[in-house]
């Protein structure tokens, strides 16, 4: 069914889930910071941690001469501290912590010193703002970076060249991310066209709308399109956007707010790709529940369920899904004579691979396949793998229900942290794949500009295809025939 997003009242029921983690301990004591192979997600000596102060793990950020955190370290703190902190001020906390432990606010610098430790903490900063480039559309971010590298740079004047590289890699990215943003804006507001007065032409031959298999008659080409707009709505997600989706007070901090307050609470790609498997859902629905007669809703059915089983094998699960849905909407699932016409024996396996039983269970198993299978892939079209998103959403809402940010000791609880940045990672893995596939700019535009019925024109489109059954249906029926259409 189609789905919506938000925060706490974003889902019903957990389906069964349980998070993948056992929660810390309210009484487990805080982790050392550690020297050498660094406190990482992920140690190579020793236990990880899985709770500290957030002083502690800041301080276990900060890259030293002779120390730097491993990637997945840095990658789960930059992920989960906007939960605490916002990333200015955690910024700037990393800074005067260089500055004190390099004395890097002293002259002479000691040269040889900061030659050691200056590639460390550019490695740092291109790691967050190739990772988080969204944090630093604020200008105290790039001020902080200019200036700690402003520091060292007398050292060594390849720190500027580095400098000047990190900073125009950055603005290209964010200028990018701005352009598809400002694009994906446009589709939705376009995609957003509803048109229930369209159920008129059911009785109006030959056919006034245009049709799916008018534009695109063969399942694995549309299969394709669906995964171009699928990974193009992927690749403008930040990780950010998954803890943002989810914030809320932390009853353990001292605040009386949230560190999102004065900031804009960014989740707009994530619940734009919501938006466009609900469009989805509905222009299925359409497709088939327009057709006035019964033997080119069939087909319509049989043509949705080869492009759901070529979407299978690519590796795209979330237009899978949205077709499905499509398909058992009420007013279509209603339409009996015309299912009754249809060829429906490969339908029925592709629900059973995406059943929900045993919390998804089946679509779960194909996606550690596909998963698999694009670790060691050759090709692009091998690596694809795009999940159920809003049960990636699901999982992660959660993982962030079942287990609190901060222990009682007021330690973060980092080992939740440890999970997430495990299910986002691999998100964004899986979002960096180039689209294989040649663009069928035709198709594309029906897809994102097709006028769609409502709720209300699938129930009309549905009863003036086949008539309604019982009383309740028929009283539904001329409620809506008079709304929508005017009619008596």
């Amino acid at each position: 069914m189609p789905q919506t997003v938000c925060s706490g009242t974003m889902f019903t029921t957990p389906s069964g889930f349980s998070p993948h983690l056992a929660c810390a301990e309210p009484g487990e004591e805080e982790e050392a910071p550690q020297e050498g192979p660094g406190p990482g997600a992920c140690l190579a000596d020793g236990p990880p941690i899985t709770s500290a102060s957030l002083d502690t793990l800041i301080q276990n950020l900060v890259p030293t001469a002779d120390y730097y955190p491993e990637k997945a370290y840095v990658f789960t703190f930059l992920l989960s501290a906007r939960l605490f902190i916002p990333p200015p001020e955690l910024l700037a906390r990393v800074c005067e912590l260089c500055i004190k432990q390099q004395q890097l606010d002293q002259s002479p610098l000691d040269t040889a010193k900061v030659r050691k430790f200056g590639p460390k903490i550019l490695q740092l900063l291109t790691e967050w703002t190739e990772t988080f480039p969204t944090d630093f559309r604020d200008e105290k971010m790039v001020g902080l970076l200019k200036d700690i590298i402003h520091r060292i740079a007398p050292c060594d004047e390849a720190y500027w060249k580095t400098l000047n590289q990190v900073l125009q890699k950055l603005s290209q990215r964010l200028a990018l991310m701005s352009q598809g943003e400002e694009s994906i804006v446009k589709v939705s507001l376009n995609a957003s066209s509803i048109s229930d007065k369209l159920v008129a032409f059911k009785t109006k031959p030959p056919p006034i709308q245009k049709d799916m298999l008018s534009i695109c008659n063969d399942p694995y080409t549309l299969a394709q399109q669906l995964t171009h707009v699928e990974l193009e709505h992927l690749s403008h997600i930040g990780p950010e956007e998954f803890v943002q989706a989810f914030v809320q007070k932390d009853p353990l901090d001292g605040t009386q707010q949230p560190c999102f307050s004065d900031q804009k609470k960014k989740t707009s790609n994530l619940e734009a790709y919501v938006r466009w498997f609900n469009r989805l859902c509905y222009l299925v629905a359409t497709e088939i529940c327009m057709p006035a007669k019964k033997k080119q809703r069939a087909q319509v059915i049989e043509f949705f369920i080869d492009v759901a089983r070529e979407c299978f094998n690519i590796g795209n699960f979330n237009s899978l899904m949205a077709i499905i849905s499509g398909m058992n909407m009420s007013p279509v699932s209603r339409l009996k004579k015309t299912w009754g016409k249809a060829k429906t024996a490969k339908f029925f396996i592709l629900e059973h691979q995406m059943d929900p039983t045993g919390n998804f269970y089946n679509y779960r198993t194909a996606l550690r396949g596909a998963a698999h299978r694009s670790q060691t892939a050759n090709s692009n079209r091998e690596r694809i793998v795009i999940p159920f998103f809003s049960l990636l959403i699901k999982d992660i809402y959660f993982l962030n229900e079942g287990c609190a940010n901060r222990l009682p000791n007021g330690h973060v609880n980092f080992e939740k942290f440890v999970e997430l940045a495990r299910q986002v990672g691999e998100f964004m893995t899986w979002k960096q794949v180039e689209c294989p596939f040649e663009e069928d700019r035709a198709i594309l535009h029906y897809l994102h500009t097709a006028p769609i019925f409502s709720e209300d024109g699938l129930y009309l489109a549905s009863y003036e295809s086949e008539s309604p059954e019982n009383q309740g249906e028929k009283d539904r029926w001329k409620a809506l025939r008079s709304n929508v259409l005017g009619k008596t």
